[in-house]
C-alpha cells in the first residue's frame, strides 16, 4: 500500500535489512584521487576529507603562511621577460652546445651524410633528444677522475689559539639606567605571566612550550608599562618578548574610539614583514588589528588600513613619514607604546633625520622599549635622556654570538685576494652544499657571485637593495622552501630575519665591525639549534679577527683548503668569465628594453590626458635639496672619491679603477676597502666629542632650590632684554668685582677718575 503512494515503510524487527551495493571493495581497488573537483565538477566538494583533524585553531582552517597572504596581495607585479636563472641556464646550454660542436669537429672524419641523417632522427624524436642532453649534462658536470682525486681531499681544521689576555668587559652601561632587571625567574612559564586566555591559546597554537630567557625577563617588566632597554643574542625570541606584553595590554583597550596605540619601527622591509606575521599569529584569537607599512608594497591599501585605525602599526621610518605627511586623518598623537626593534641600527646616522621626525610627531607620554642584539653608545645615551627611568635587561653581552655556533676562519694569503671566489666556490661545491647564506659587502659582488655559482651548477638566489620587493620576497620564499640551496645577500638580510634550517653562514669578506659580524652569523644557530660560520680573512682584516677571537666563548677553528683544490676552481672561474659577461649583457639589453617601454607608456598617458587627472605629488618632510645634502654627507661616497687620503688607496685608484674589466684581486680589494671605509667613519664618529644632553647630578638640586627661592617665573622680557632692576644697576655702576678682575686678567686698580686723599 505504501508503495502505491511512493512511500517507504520502516524496517520491523523481524524484517531483514536490504543488501547494499558493495561500493567499498570498488573504492579499495581504485587509488584515492585527490582534488576530485577537476574530475566530477562540484560534486567532489561534498566528499568527506579523510585527512581532517580538529586542532587548536577551532575551525579557522588556516595554512602556515596565512599571515603572508595580505602582504603578497599588496606587491606590485612587474613584468619581467626572463629571470636571471633562466638567463644563466640559457648561457650554460649555449656553452655546452659549443663544446659539443667543437669536440665533434675535432673528433675525426665524419661523413656529412651521416650527420644529416642523425639530424633528421633528432628532429623526429625530440623527447629522446632531451633525455640524451640531460644525461650528457650530468656527465659533463661531473669532474674527471683526476680532478675527483684532488677535490676529495679533505680540509684540515685546527683550533685557533687565543693570544693575550681576554679583555674585561666593564659594565659602565648600568650607570645610565634607573634599574637593572637582567636577573630573572628561571622557573617562570607562560601560564605564570598572567596572560589572557586568547593569547595563551595562540602561544599553544604556535608551538611555544617554554619562554626563552629574554621573554622571561622582558614580559613581566613590559606588562608594568615601564621603559626598558633589552639586549639578547640573535635568535632568542626578542619579537615575542615585546609583542606579548603589548597584546596583553591591548586586550583591555577602551572600545570608544579606534586609534593606533602601538608603533613598532624596524630598519628593513623583510624584518617588518616578519614582525607583522608574528604579531598576527599571536593576536589571531583576539580582536586586535595590525597594519604593515613598509616600502615596496601598495600605498592605497596601506592608506585604507591606516584610516581604519589599527591597534598595532609595524613600519619602516621612510614609509611611515610618507603616510604621516600624505595620508589624511592619520597621526601618532595617540601612540602609547613605541618599540624600536634593532635599536642600534634605528638610531645610527642613516636614520637620524627620519627618527627625529617620527619621535617629534609621537605622543610625549608613552612607554618606550628598545631591543637589539648589539647596543651602541647612541642607544645608551638615548636611554639615559629620553626614556623615563629605564630598566636595563641585558641577558647576553653586547658581542655574544649564539651559544651553539661553531666559528671557522679561512686565511687568505697575501697577494692572493683574488682566490676568494675560488675558495667560496670550493666550499659550496665540496663541503657546504645546502642551507647556506653567503654575505658580501656590496650588491655588485652579490650579483656576480649569483651568476658565477649558477654557472657552476648550484641553485642560487640573491637578496639586496637593488631588487624589487617582489623579487626579494620571492627569493626569500624559495630559500625557505628549499628550492634554492644558497642565498647570496648583503647586510640588508643580516638583521632579524628568522629563516628555519640555515646551517652555514659564509662571509666573503670580514664585516666592518664586530657588531655587523654578530648579526651576520646570527642567521644560523637560532633558537637553541647548532650552526656554523665560515669567514674569509685577509691580511688587512686580521685586526677584526683578533677582536672576534677575544670575544668568543667557545674555541675558534681555522680551516685550511688544499692548494690544489683552490687552483682547480680558480681555473674553472677563469674559463667562466666569458659566460658571466654574456649573462650581464643579456641583463643590460633587457633593462634597456624595459626602460624604453616605460618611456613609451608615460608618453602614451600624457597623450591620453590621464596624467593631468592623476593625484598631486606626495610631500616629504625635507626638501629635495636637503634630502640630497643629507644623503651625500652620510652615505658612503662614490668609490673613486672615497679612496682619497691614503697612499695605498691612491695607488689602487690609479692602477685598478682605470681598467674597464676588473680582475678578481681588484674586486676583492674593492670589497675590503668598502668595509674599511665604514669602520673608519664609525671610529671617527666615536672619537667625536659627545653633546651634553643632561645637567650633572650635583647641579640639579641647586637649580631646584633656586627656582623655589625665586618665587615667580621669569618672563620673556627678563630673559631677552637688559635687566634694569636696582641691584643690577648698582652692580653695573660699581664695575667688576675683585674676583671678576682676577678672572678676566684686568688691572687691580679700579677704572674711573683718580681718588683724592682725605686731608688730615
Amino acid at each position: 500500500m505504501l508503495e502505491q503512494f511512493g512511500l517507504i515503510g520502516t524496517i520491523q524487527d523481524e524484517d531483514q535489512s536490504p543488501d547494499e551495493p558493495d561500493t567499498e571493495s570498488e573504492q579499495e581497488e581504485e587509488p584515492i584521487v585527490l582534488n576530485r573537483k577537476k574530475k566530477f565538477g562540484n560534486r567532489g566538494s561534498k566528499d568527506f576529507n579523510c585527512d581532517f583533524a580538529f586542532e587548536e585553531r577551532d575551525g579557522l582552517n588556516l595554512d602556515d603562511d596565512w599571515p603572508m597572504a595580505d602582504v603578497l596581495k599588496q606587491l606590485k607585479k612587474k613584468r619581467t621577460v626572463t629571470t636571471l636563472d633562466q638567463k644563466i641556464e640559457k648561457i650554460r646550454k649555449q656553452r655546452k652546445a659549443e663544446e659539443k660542436s667543437s669536440s665533434a669537429t675535432a673528433g675525426g672524419s665524419v661523413e656529412p651524410k651521416e650527420e644529416d641523417e642523425e639530424g633528421e632522427e633528432e628532429e623526429k624524436n625530440p623527447d629522446d633528444d632531451d633525455g640524451e642532453e640531460e644525461e650528457e649534462e650530468e656527465e659533463e658536470e661531473e669532474f674527471d677522475s683526476a680532478d675527483e682525486e684532488v677535490l676529495t681531499k679533505s680540509d684540515t681544521l685546527r683550533e685557533k689559539e687565543r693570544r693575550g689576555k681576554k679583555r674585561k668587559v666593564e659594565d659602565e652601561a648600568a650607570e645610565s639606567f634607573y634599574e637593572d632587571a637582567s636577573q630573572y625567574n628561571d622557573q617562570l612559564t607562560f601560564e605564570d605571566m598572567n596572560l589572557s586566555r586568547p593569547i595563551l591559546k595562540a602561544i599553544t597554537a604556535l608551538g611555544f612550550k617554554e619562554p626563552t630567557p629574554i621573554q622571561k625577563a622582558c614580559v613581566p617588566v613590559g606588562l608594568l608599562g615601564r621603559d626598558l632597554c633589552a639586549c639578547a643574542a640573535t635568535g632568542t625570541g626578542k619579537t615575542a618578548a615585546f609583542m606579548l606584553p603589548v597584546l596583553e595590554r591591548l586586550v583591555y583597550k577602551p572600545r570608544t574610539s579606534q586609534v593606533t596605540r602601538v608603533l613598532v619601527l624596524v630598519p628593513t622591509r623583510e624584518l617588518g614583514i616578519q614582525v607583522h606575521s608574528v604579531a598576527r599569529q599571536l593576536a589571531q584569537f583576539t580582536s586586535i588589528t595590525t597594519c604593515l607599512a613598509v616600502g615596496g608594497l601598495d600605498l592605497k591599501s596601506q592608506e585604507a588600513a591606516l584610516r581604519a585605525g589599527p591597534d598595532v602599526l609595524i613600519a619602516t621610518p621612510g614609509r611611515l613619514i610618507d603616510h604621516l605627511h600624505n595620508t589624511p586623518s592619520f597621526e601618532l598623537s595617540h601612540i602609547e607604546i613605541l618599540i624600536l626593534d634593532e635599536a642600534d641600527r634605528m638610531l645610527d646616522e642613516y636614520f637620524e633625520e627620519q627618527m627625529k621626525e617620527v619621535i617629534r610627531l609621537c605622543s610625549y607620554n608613552r612607554q618606550t622599549m628598545l631591543f637589539s642584539a648589539t647596543m651602541t653608545e647612541e642607544v645608551k645615551d638615548l636611554a639615559a635622556v629620553s626614556l623615563k627611568q629605564p630598566i636595563r635587561i641585558f641577558v647576553n653581552s653586547n658581542t655574544d654570538v649564539a651559544p651553539f655556533l661553531r666559528q671557522e676562519f679561512v686565511r687568505i694569503r697575501p697577494h692572493r685576494e683574488g682566490d676568494r671566489e675560488a675558495v667560496v666556490a670550493a666550499l659550496l661545491t665540496r663541503t657546504f652544499q645546502d642551507h647556506v647564506m653567503l654575505f658580501t659587502q656590496t650588491r655588485k659582488q652579490a650579483h656576480r657571485l649569483h651568476i658565477l655559482l649558477g654557472l657552476v651548477g648550484l641553485k642560487v638566489g640573491e637578496l639586496h637593495g637593488e631588487l624589487s620587493q617582489n623579487q626579494r620576497l620571492e627569493n626569500l620564499r624559495r630559500f625557505k622552501d628549499e628550492q634554492i640551496d644558497i642565498l647570496v645577500a648583503t647586510d640588508v638580510a643580516a638583521r632579524g630575519l628568522d629563516i628555519d634550517g640555515v646551517k652555514t653562514v659564509i662571509n666573503f669578506t670580514m664585516p666592518s665591525t664586530v657588531k655587523h659580524y654578530v648579526h651576520r652569523v646570527g642567521r644560523t644557530a637560532r633558537a637553541g639549534r647548532s650552526g656554523r660560520s665560515v669567514s674569509l680573512v685577509g691580511e688587512s682584516e686580521r685586526k677584526m679577527l683578533k677582536e672576534v677571537v677575544k670575544s668568543a666563548k667557545n674555541s675558534v677553528k681555522a680551516r685550511v683548503l688544499p692548494p690544489d683544490v683552490v687552483l682547480k676552481f680558480r681555473d674553472l672561474i677563469s674559463k667562466l668569465e666569458k659566460d658571466v659577461e654574456a649573462v650581464m649583457k643579456l641583463e643590460r639589453e633587457e633593462r634597456e628594453l624595459a626602460a624604453s617601454e616605460a618611456k613609451l607608456s608615460v608618453a602614451q598617458k600624457r597623450l591620453d590626458g590621464s596624467a593631468s587627472s592623476s593625484q598631486s605629488q606626495r610631500v616629504w618632510f625635507q626638501t629635495q635639496q636637503e634630502r640630497k645634502q643629507s644623503r651625500m654627507s652620510k652615505a658612503l661616497q662614490e668609490f673613486d672619491l672615497a679612496l682619497r687620503g691614503k697612499k695605498k688607496r691612491q695607488k689602487f685608484l690609479k692602477e685598478g679603477m682605470k681598467k674597464k674589466d676588473l680582475t678578481s684581486d681588484d674586486r676583492a680589494q674593492f670589497e675590503i676597502l668598502k668595509a674599511q671605509m665604514f669602520a673608519e667613519r664609525a671610529a671617527k664618529r666615536d672619537r667625536r666629542a659627545k653633546r651634553a644632553r643632561a645637567m650633572p647630578e650635583d647641579e640639579m638640586p641647586q637649580k631646584a632650590n633656586r627656582r623655589a627661592a625665586g618665587g615667580r617665573k621669569k618672563s620673556v622680557f627678563d630673559e631677552e632684554l637688559t635687566n634694569t632692576s636696582r641691584k643690577s644697576l648698582k652692580q653695573y655702576r660699581a664695575g667688576p668685582s675683585f674676583a671678576d678682575r682676577k678672572r678676566l686678567g684686568l688691572d687691580k686698580k679700579r677704572s674711573g677718575g683718580p681718588r683724592f686723599k682725605k686731608k688730615k
